[in-house]
């Protein structure tokens, strides 16, 4: 139930970003909080230098490479260890994620920072950030269920807030390398956050219902 209504909650707000910046979008435009976020982390990398290496690195965390081979290895585990049920929910979660992630930024269609105050010339469209989407969703999804194994509230609470951690870092990366707006990083954390907390519900609600016959 807690889940369900935090999903819920970040999809509002993931609905709400989206019209505003689908708004912006279509006339070509960038808050002013945006371009001043853009400006200082161009700023940053410039006055130091090693401060881009750092970021690249933390970004791979979110990248399709990373996700795709922690999410492999993730299902055949549970699936050698015969936790079906988990395996599939990590792997629907997954595609079913990558794919609405396809969709929506071909439906917003927003581009990206001017080129000239990144880090590199990225491709694809803007809104939202596929990292940010993707990081939140993945460590968010393998997070729960690891804490679900465990008992201590302080296990649970470390790998809850090392997911929060993995995925904070990777957004931050992506506007700090001007691959992405402010807003595309909050709406990429919340749609990865309540896809992934809606596939866990569903999976919880499922899985009653399971043993319930």
């Amino acid at each position: 139930m807690v889940w369900s209504l935090t999903a819920l909650l970040l999809l509002a707000l993931f609905a709400w970003l989206s019209i505003v910046l689908s708004e912006r979008s279509a006339s070509g435009g960038a808050s002013a909080l945006e371009q001043k976020v853009l400006l200082m982390a161009y700023d940053w990398r410039a006055a130091h230098p090693g401060l881009a290496e750092v970021m690249r690195d933390l970004t791979a965390l979110g990248s399709t490479a990373v996700l795709g081979l922690l999410c492999g290895l993730t299902v055949l585990f549970l699936a050698l260890t015969r936790h079906i049920g988990r395996a599939l929910l990590v792997a629907v979660a997954a595609l079913s994620g990558v794919s609405l992630l396809s969709l929506m930024k071909g439906m917003f269609a927003r581009a990206r920072p001017d080129p000239a105050f990144a880090d590199a010339a990225w491709a694809g469209w803007s809104f939202p950030s596929g990292h940010a989407s993707m990081s939140a969703l993945v460590y968010l999804t393998l997070a729960v269920l690891l804490a679900s194994m465990r008992v201590r509230p302080s296990e649970r609470l470390f790998l809850l807030g090392t997911a929060l951690l993995l995925s904070f870092l990777v957004g931050l990366s992506r506007v700090m390398l001007g691959a992405h707006w402010l807003g595309d990083v909050l709406g990429g954390w919340a749609f990865g956050s309540a896809w992934a907390l809606l596939c866990l519900a569903l999976a919880q609600v499922l899985q009653r219902r399971h043993l319930a016959q």
